[in-house]
């Protein structure tokens, strides 16, 4: 090639015009844009709302807390049965432990009554004096420090419960009831229990 030729301009390659099946660069971006501003939503599995989880986490932890519940009620109803059965029972030893303290002393006194009739009858005769009214007096403290009460005077009404009427001698008309005129023996109590009646005679009211 010489200095005069002319050197021939390199062929530039034409752009290829894009055929009708491939989208253009402008579509391509368009539909890229598209895509960016309006991504595509995931379906929410079913159940997985946070409402459902929280109430998902709260279910054992609400069953734990009614079955502790339950087991607290029971246990005090426990407690309240056993301590209605000891009130019971201790009202119960209360009240043997009385009856037999009760019982060993109307034993006990029983036959000392015998000793505080022959008493009345000598203070009848004539009062005491010396030693006989000191031992008397101080045996009638001793059974009575131990609840034995002596009781039943003339002029008290009849009471077939606490009195043994010996015998009727009449009528009265100074009485409006049935009455007790002489005490042949007093009678004797130990708390509301009668260890002996008292005998005694009795009159009628006038008709």
């Amino acid at each position: 090639m010489t200095d005069g030729d002319p050197t021939p301009d390199p062929v530039q390659p034409t752009p290829e015009e894009p055929t009708a099946d491939e989208p253009t660069a402008d579509e391509v971006s368009s539909s890229t844009d598209a895509e960016d501003v309006v991504p595509e939503e995931v379906p929410a599995a079913a159940g997985a709302s946070p409402e459902g989880a929280a109430s998902a986490d709260a279910g054992p932890e609400g069953d734990e807390l009614a079955v502790t519940k339950m087991a607290l009620e029971e246990r005090t109803l426990d407690l309240q049965r056993l301590q209605a059965e000891y009130v019971n029972y201790k009202r119960r030893v209360d009240r043997d432990r009385e009856l037999i303290r009760e019982n060993a002393t109307y034993a006990a006194l029983t036959p000392i009554i015998d000793v505080l009739d022959t008493i009345d009858r000598a203070r009848e005769h004539e009062p005491l004096e010396g030693g006989f009214k000191a031992v008397a007096e101080q045996l009638e403290n001793v059974v009575a420090g131990l609840g034995l009460v002596k009781f039943a005077e003339a002029g008290d009404p009849f009471d077939p419960t606490v009195h043994e009427a010996l015998s009727h001698i009449g009528t009265d008309p100074e009485v409006e009831v049935t009455t007790c005129k002489v005490v042949a023996k007093a009678g004797y109590k130990i708390g509301d229990r009668v260890v002996r009646a008292a005998q005694v005679l009795v009159v009628d009211p006038a008709e």
